[in-house]
């Protein structure tokens, strides 16, 4: 099943090709671009770019997910993430989206602006599905094995596809029962989250079997260590590992793309619309 649209705070997401997230990092130490972005006015002109490069969304987030991340208190999150927020607001129409998995800043993110929740941690923190609830907003459910400081060290699957795929089902169930709308819930399969280099590519592969459960799929793949383990490559050299794995991950059913090279990404994406258009 594909889905076409998906509604957000009245606005219509069309779905109908893949729409590209751009990732806004304000944080000291995320795996890719840690740092460079912590300043409101660097990060709300990096916004402005992305935005023009082709982003539909930009996720915004205030704390590292990497392996071996740190964990960052409630007040310094707010303090990345809030400002930013608001400064975005200001000046541009786009839809944002905040990735956290604190119910206090999803709260305070939505409130300053936020259309989006994007959490790693599928809702399971305290008090997440209740704010998600109330927000009536669309929530990102994320798949991951573990905890971001040890999820790397020995992720284990019957069958990562339908461990996935039951996790999903399990996490909507209960998020339609707090009160969440269907129709709000995004999935994102968590490449590089507790899954060793065969389960991601076992899981990119057979992505679209996720579709059965006619939700829309969020793919981030970008620079991961799947590129770089696979091809051994730095951070830094992953672009064209990054754009093969956007264009597989749209073919097989993804609607959002979630990266940092947005211009190129549109690009390559683009040119896989181009070509679908054309199937006879």
């Amino acid at each position: 099943m594909t889905v076409t649209q998906f509604s957000i705070n009245n606005q219509i997401l069309d779905l109908t090709t893949p729409k590209i997230m751009g990732i806004l990092n304000v944080t000291p130490d995320s795996f890719s671009d840690g740092g460079r972005f912590t300043n409101v006015d660097i990060a709300v002109n990096q916004a402005e770019q992305m935005i023009k490069d082709g982003a539909s969304i930009l996720d915004i987030g205030g704390e590292s997910t990497r392996p071996g991340a740190a964990e960052v208190s409630l007040q310094d999150e707010l303090e990345r993430v809030v400002p930013v927020i608001e400064a975005i607001k200001k000046r541009f129409d786009i839809l944002l989206s905040i990735d956290t998995s604190k119910a206090g800043v999803m709260f305070a993110a939505v409130d300053a602006g936020a259309d989006i929740i994007n959490d790693v941690r599928a809702l399971q923190n305290p008090g997440c599905i209740e704010v998600a609830a109330k927000t009536q907003l669309p929530v990102c459910l994320m798949h991951m094995q573990g905890m971001p400081r040890t999820m790397q060290e020995n992720p284990q699957y019957e069958d990562v596809v339908n461990d996935v795929k039951q996790f999903f089902i399990e996490r909507v169930q209960v998020c339609e029962q707090a009160g969440i709308k269907r129709d709000n819930i995004i999935l994102d399969p968590g490449y590089g989250f507790g899954k060793t280099l065969q389960q991601n590519y076992q899981l990119l592969a057979n992505q679209a079997e996720l579709l059965d459960l006619g939700l829309p799929l969020l793919a981030g793949i970008s620079r991961k260590s799947m590129i770089g383990n696979l091809l051994n490559r730095p951070v830094d050299e992953r672009l064209p590992g990054s754009l093969s794995a956007a264009v597989i991950a749209a073919m097989n059913g993804a609607s959002i793309i979630r990266v940092h090279d947005v211009k190129e990404t549109a690009d390559a994406i683009n040119v896989l619309n181009a070509t679908h258009k054309e199937i006879r």
